[in-house]
């Protein structure tokens, strides 16, 4: 009990005219998360049903999907809460919680990414020795590996966060995320150096690899005939969309963590919007329209729905 009543509060501060605009800011969310669901969820149990998607790159875009399905499950219950209630607040602990979720799944969508890529490289680049290389084994390991080490990695920071003492308990945004450094009352040395190394390590090294891999496809493809080309080019487009998308979200993110206070509270506030909206949605539309497979079965699946 004691407990409870010393556990230290914060007020989320990012949100405007919510007293005004709160039932529809809860009903855009509500059906936003309610697409994210059912638009992700949808794919998977198609890629878990048929078993001609029963293959490493169709099970990558299912892991990548769950993924999207789990970030958004950090953020919009929350949210939706907040907006419904007189306080918008959350305990410190609770806080990081959600701060180690959202950038622990974030690292584990760059290092999905990176293993669709290594995917492509050897389907495209070495085709005989595709069926030794990417074993199911391969494929469950690289699985792990992709959600065990940003969460890992991750955990430390918010380890070293959770005894900083607070100078502010108003954070400037609706969730937790890099802000959350601008409630202590010094910065920590270790704590930057960790979370240089956890850059490194979920995104600039995945990205070296990524582009490594899509540098031999291109030399490969281009010296190959158009039939090589053509695969290239349908199984690698999707792949490169949501890495650009996922990208330019990370980049948003760092910018309203590191610029926010420059900008004004409603311009935060879309901005902080751009990170959680458009990557979950985008993915399984651009792997549902792009994938040739997967738009095969949508297309069935739609039409049974028609008939019954």
């Amino acid at each position: 009990m004691d407990d409870e009543l010393n556990e230290t509060h914060i007020t989320l501060g990012g949100h405007v005219e919510l007293h005004k605009y709160k039932y529809l800011y809860f009903f855009i969310m509500f059906t936003v998360y309610i697409l994210i669901i059912w638009c992700n969820c949808t794919i998977i149990c198609l890629i878990w049903i048929h078993k001609n998607l029963h293959e490493p790159m169709y099970i990558f875009i299912a892991a990548l999907l769950l993924n999207s399905v789990l970030f958004s499950t950090n953020i919009y219950p929350k949210l939706l809460i907040d907006f419904l209630s007189e306080k918008q607040i959350i305990s410190y602990s609770a806080c990081l919680f959600q701060f180690h979720i959202f950038y622990s799944l974030g690292g584990s969508e760059f290092l999905l990414l990176t293993a669709m890529s290594y995917d492509r490289y050897v389907s495209i680049c070495k085709p005989l020795q595709y069926p030794t290389i990417m074993t199911r084994r391969t494929v469950s390991i690289v699985l792990v590996l992709a959600w065990l080490l940003p969460a890992c990695s991750v955990a430390v920071p918010a380890l070293l966060s959770a005894d900083m003492k607070l100078c502010n308990l108003t954070l400037n945004g609706i969730f937790c995320n890099n802000s959350i450094y601008s409630l202590h009352c010094v910065s920590s040395k270790a704590r930057s150096l960790f979370g240089v190394v956890d850059l490194m390590i979920a995104a600039l090294f995945p990205l070296l690899f990524i582009l490594f891999t899509y540098t031999s496809i291109i030399i490969v493809s281009y010296q190959s005939c158009k039939k090589v080309r053509k695969k290239a080019a349908q199984t690698c487009l999707p792949h490169l969309l949501v890495l650009i998308s996922f990208s330019s979200l990370c980049a948003f993110d760092v910018s309203v963590v590191r610029l926010g206070s420059h900008f004004s509270k409603t311009v935060h506030l879309i901005m902080t919007l751009q990170v959680i909206l458009y990557n979950p949605l985008f993915n399984p539309i651009i792997y549902g329209l792009k994938m040739k497979e997967i738009s095969k079965h949508l297309k069935r699946l739609f039409c049974q729905a028609r008939v019954i």
